[in-house]
C-alpha cells in the first residue's frame, strides 16, 4: 500500500530503535534496584554535597529523555502520522484507513504526543508493525 508520508521511513525505524533502547534500558535497571531510585542520606548531604539536603534521582541512561525530545520536535503532520501507524500496528485501524488514523490522531492530540506514545509499553512493537502493514 503506498502511502504519502512526511516522516521517512528511516526515521521511522530509528525511532523504533530508540525506543526498543528506552524500553530495555528501563527494564534492565530494576535487576540492580538502582532504576530512578531516589537516594537521601541526610549525613553525605549535609556534610560533603553541594545541595545541601537535597535527594537525588539516579538517572544512568538518558535513551528515554532522548526519545521523547525527538518525538517532542515533530511538527504535528509528523506526530499525527506516527501516531496513526502505531493505531494501524496495535490493531485499532487497517492500513487502508492510514489517511482515517492521521485525521482522527490530529483531532485527538491534546496533550504531549511523547507523553502518549512512550506511555504504552509495547509503542516500539506497534510502531514497526504500524511500518510492516503500511509495506515501509
Amino acid at each position: 500500500m503506498a502511502v504519502d508520508l512526511t516522516l521517512s521511513p528511516a526515521t521511522i525505524r530509528m525511532l523504533v530503535q530508540k525506543a526498543r533502547a528506552a524500553a530495555a534500558a528501563n527494564d534492565g535497571g530494576y535487576e540492580d534496584g538502582h532504576d530512578r531510585e531516589i537516594e537521601f542520606d541526610v549525613d553525605t548531604l549535609q556534610d560533603t554535597h553541594a545541595h545541601d539536603g537535597l535527594a537525588e534521582e539516579e538517572t544512568d541512561d538518558l535513551s528515554a529523555e532522548e526519545l521523547i525530545e525527538l518525538i517532542e520536535d515533530l511538527n504535528v503532520d509528523e506526530s499525527a502520522e506516527l501516531v496513526a501507524m502505531v493505531w494501524i500496528g496495535r490493531g485499532d485501524y487497517d492500513a487502508e484507513d492510514f489517511d482515517q488514523a492521521v485525521e482522527d490522531a490530529r483531532d485527538r492530540a491534546l496533550r504531549s504526543t511523547a507523553k502518549y506514545l512512550t506511555g504504552m509499553p509495547l509503542f516500539a512493537d506497534h510502531l514497526e508493525a504500524g511500518l510492516e502493514a503500511l509495506d515501509l
